[in-house]
């Protein structure tokens, strides 16, 4: 699709190829190309007398199709939607609410109680009274004539080290950039179907959205409740003939760290790509085993910058207690990586990943002193204003030529005299046989490294184990088993749980 301005138009083309074909499902509901449009149409219309042009709507409902319905009645309408998810605390709702100022919230039956309990005096458009309104053409196609790539399409709120979390804005352009490429890198076509995963107020999902309307593939909305019975997790990926997964690693680690693959193997999986935190290549290996002949793609980028910059598609062996390289920029997307003089970087070197290129953010809604403070000109450019994200976390440039995660800038400590990488501790005991998954804090304190972990092996067998590989000083001094790594709505390991787990021990 050429000179595309608006996310819309991928709806309407593929409503138009594929008028009859179902394009987002979940357990009790599914939608057609056409329906979708139909109901974003209507949503569109219902909306338009209520918000200003580039104005925020919130969308407060349980996950479902309908909510992706809700998104895009949002953007015919002008606006641009914030996906909030429903069993987030109250005040932290409050606070999202707060920083988008919005008068306009998208709504359900189940969750509107809720809105009224928190104070929201603003007006709520309760979906199921909305989703059959007269579509008003002459209004709509008025709204579009004003539109421009460069106007907001959707915020996601991050957390913020203030405590008040961050609305990542981000464009149309931004989006009609990055989906195309990542579709024909990975060669995702309408004969795919999606297994989503990931929270709609989470980017990764981002992927799973638009992808499906770029392509005119399918996609299904896993239930929450299967990430946590992996044979059920199996089960639904075979009778759903899902056939590419979007997945944080802790969502493929459940499946191989309960040996799930003993029990059904879904063979029409081809495609696997993974984000968010380091991927533990035991973890990794064990999918290899079961389905070798898929597709598997390591992917890397903060929402800051659309999804994804980086990406490498697994094409060699590994060890277990290897990592997984960064891989390459996607297309039309600058990787910098500068160490602390804003140079680039040299073998053996660790830097901070900076970001250039259109895939950038808008900024952060709201938020003019952060949005600066993340979003500078690169300092390797003085002839003209070239942006740059700066997203704390840090790579190391391999002799081979390949950048390597290191670890967040802030997730650096000493200890015993030593700089330490708590990240590269935890990537040994991950290799450690009978170990599923680890996480590493350390007690300032005390002076001490504290070490999780989920499996079956003992202290003694991991210390044996780590001493093979890692000095004295890196060796945890803590070990503590648990039956269950706590995890963030994301799907990451939840540090910050973690963390008052352990101060709760005393």
């Amino acid at each position: 699709m050429e000179n595309v301005t608006n996310i819309l138009e991928y709806l309407e083309n593929s409503a138009r190829r594929f008028p009859d074909k179902p394009a987002y499902t979940d357990v009790n509901d599914e939608y057609t190309f056409s329906q979708l449009q139909q109901a974003a149409r209507s949503i569109g219309t219902a909306l338009c007398g209520s918000v200003e042009k580039g104005s925020p709507v919130a969308v407060y409902m349980e996950k479902s199709v309908h909510q992706i319905a809700a998104f895009f009645g949002a953007v015919y309408a002008g606006a641009f939607y914030s996906p909030i998810d429903v069993d987030l605390p109250s005040l932290r709702v409050k606070l999202i609410l707060d920083t988008l100022q919005t008068q306009t919230v998208i709504s359900d039956r189940e969750s509107v109680g809720k809105l009224h309990a928190m104070g929201f005096t603003g007006r709520i458009f309760l979906f199921d009274e909305i989703a059959g309104t007269a579509a008003d053409d002459d209004r709509l196609a008025a709204i579009r004539q004003k539109a421009a790539d460069t106007d907001p399409l959707y915020a996601i709120f991050t957390s913020g080290s203030t405590g008040t979390p961050k609305g990542v804005l981000i464009s149309h352009r931004s989006v009609i950039d990055f989906i195309p490429v990542f579709a024909e890198t990975f060669g995702f076509s309408e004969k795919d179907v999606f297994g989503n995963q990931a929270p709609f107020d989470f980017d990764v999902s981002v992927k799973d959205i638009y992808s499906v309307l770029y392509c005119g593939a399918s996609l299904f909305i896993i239930p929450k409740l299967c990430f946590s019975m992996p044979k059920k997790l199996i089960d639904t990926l075979i009778e759903r003939h899902v056939t590419v997964i979007v997945w944080a690693v802790s969502a493929l680690c459940i499946v191989a760290g309960f040996n799930a693959f003993k029990y059904r193997v879904p063979d029409r999986l081809h495609k696997i790509l993974f984000s968010g935190e380091v991927m533990p290549v035991k973890m990794l290996n064990i999918w290899r085993q079961y389905l070798p002949n898929a597709m598997y793609v390591n992917l890397y980028g903060p929402t800051e910058i659309t999804c994804n910059c980086m990406y490498y598609i697994v094409d060699r062996e590994f060890g277990n207690t290897d990592k997984l390289p960064l891989g390459i920029p996607f297309r039309n997307e600058k990787i910098l990586i500068l160490n602390e003089k804003n140079e680039q970087v040299k073998v053996g070197e660790i830097g901070e990943i900076c970001v250039a290129g259109s895939c950038l953010a808008l900024g952060y809604y709201r938020n003019p002193e952060r949005t600066r403070k993340a979003f500078v000109q690169n300092p390797l450019n003085d002839c003209y204003p070239e942006l740059i994200y700066r997203t704390g976390d840090m790579a190391e440039l391999s002799a081979s030529g390949e950048y390597y995660f290191a670890a967040r800038k802030d997730f650096q400590i000493k200890h015993m005299g030593h700089r330490i990488e708590l990240e590269e501790i935890e990537t040994y005991i991950n290799a450690v046989e009978g170990v599923t998954r680890a996480s590493c804090l350390f007690d300032t304190g005390r002076n001490k490294i504290v070490a999780y972990y989920t499996g079956e092996a003992d202290k003694l067998q991991i210390i044996e184990d780590l001493k093979k590989d890692l000095p004295k000083y890196m060796i945890p001094n803590i070990f503590i088993p648990v039956d269950m790594l706590p995890i963030s709505k994301n799907g990451k390991i939840d540090r910050q749980k973690i963390k008052l787990m352990y101060e709760a021990q005393g």
